[in-house]
């Protein structure tokens, strides 16, 4: 049962990505949602999630929340680094090249994996978990397949590139239900991996995509997609 619902994660995924595809000619728009999207996973699934998880320090600052910090700052370094934010030459560059991106999306792919090992690691427990952990999983993984060919795009990648990112995506949550058989993760290495990786996101969203999206089209529309993105992924995580 886990390998079946992990399958149907892989068609979420690809119809998310596919979107992100043919919306070319208001990437823009999909920018806004996408960032939107991002943040509303970041706040309504990411944190709240580690802080489900065992081993959070009672007292002081709960390591998953530094770790969260750092990849939001290690992300930053690296591009100030690299001099990765010079300024484009046309919208959508297929010669920028930027490093956070490309992070961002297979750090997208870590996460997808997680995913499967979740829902792996859930059906071990019990059959009731293991379908809240699969509805769950099913009901982000449209946004992950999106958010991943839109970084890889926004990130210079030709389309190509991008397919090969969404793929993977795709099918990362099969290779998480397969290595759950055989692999138990700490729930506190768990949870210092989600305050990294929503830090990471973090950054993306706010100095990545959504400066982009406004870049060259100043339009409320975007905006309104954004708050948009941010509601649907309320909506989706009280449902699941």
């Amino acid at each position: 049962m886990a390998f079946l619902l992990a399958l149907l994660t892989v068609f979420s995924t690809a119809a998310g990505g596919i979107v992100a595809l043919r919306a070319r000619d208001r990437m823009h728009l999909v920018l806004g949602a996408s960032a939107g999207i991002l943040l509303g996973l970041i706040a309504f699934d990411l944190i709240p999630e580690l802080f489900r998880l065992d081993g959070i320090s009672e007292s002081g600052v709960p390591l998953p929340m530094v770790a969260f910090v750092a990849g939001f700052l290690v992300l930053h370094i690296v591009e100030r680094a690299a001099g990765l934010h010079e300024p484009m030459e046309s919208e959508y560059s297929a010669h920028r090249h930027s490093l956070a991106g490309s992070i961002g999306a297979l750090g997208l792919i870590v996460h997808s994996f997680l995913d499967g090992l979740a829902i792996g690691l859930a059906f071990q427990v019990d059959t009731t978990v293991g379908w809240t952990v699969a509805i769950a999983v099913l009901a982000h993984d449209f946004a992950d397949g999106l958010n991943t060919v839109t970084l890889m795009r926004r990130a210079g990648h030709d389309r190509r590139h991008a397919i090969l990112a969404l793929v993977a995506d795709a099918l990362a949550p099969l290779v998480g239900v397969a290595v759950a058989m055989v692999l138990h993760l700490p729930d506190p290495a768990l949870a210092i991996y989600l305050g990294a990786f929503a830090g990471l996101l973090t950054y993306l969203a706010t100095s990545e995509i959504l400066p982009e999206a406004h870049a060259h089209h100043r339009s409320r529309l975007t905006l309104v997609m954004t708050v948009g993105g941010v509601a649907a992924m309320y909506a989706v995580t009280s449902f699941a």
